[in-house]
């Protein structure tokens, strides 16, 4: 059996129970650089928890298609972890609210080009799923020796639908 999801545009509001929105939308925060460069400030809630560093790592993931068939999604309970393309392709983003240690039901959100997304810690999240080659991400997440995945197999598969 398989339950159908409907993809919904990446907005902040949308977004704002599961992480942040990462892009320049509306005016700056300030301009700097002698007036030519406008800086968006602080638009994401870093977390590494007490035992972590902020680390940058690339992924380059395989491009997928809609429809997308979700089986997984994973969380990090020590940390946030932000994805932020290296191309102006949009990608799929996968979040499910927390349902008493598994996962609700999950909203999938089309990003457009140049937005990225820091999710909050512990957010349950499909995995990293860009929908055009070459599916290059700069993430920022926490470095650190614990154990910071847990992954939840669903019993009932779920369709991602344009």
């Amino acid at each position: 059996m398989t339950m159908a999801v409907r993809s919904e545009p990446l907005t902040p509001a949308a977004f704002a129970p599961y992480g942040d929105v990462l892009d320049a939308s509306g005016q700056p925060d300030k301009l700097i650089n002698q007036g030519l460069c406008g800086r968006y400030h602080d638009r994401a809630r870093l977390d590494f928890g007490p035992q972590g560093r902020a680390g940058i790592s690339i992924f380059k993931a395989e491009a997928r298609s809609l429809p997308y068939t979700l089986d997984m999604v994973e969380r990090h309970p020590d940390g946030s972890q932000a994805f932020i393309p290296m191309s102006e392709h949009p990608f799929l983003v996968i979040v499910a609210s927390d349902d008493n240690g598994a996962p609700g039901v999950p909203r999938a959100f089309l990003t457009a080009p140049g937005q990225g997304i820091n999710l909050h810690r512990g957010i349950w999240h499909g995995v990293l799923t860009p929908l055009h080659a070459p599916g290059l991400f700069a993430v920022i997440d926490r470095i650190g020796n614990t154990q910071n995945l847990e992954e939840h197999w669903f019993e009932t598969q779920y369709v991602v639908q344009s």
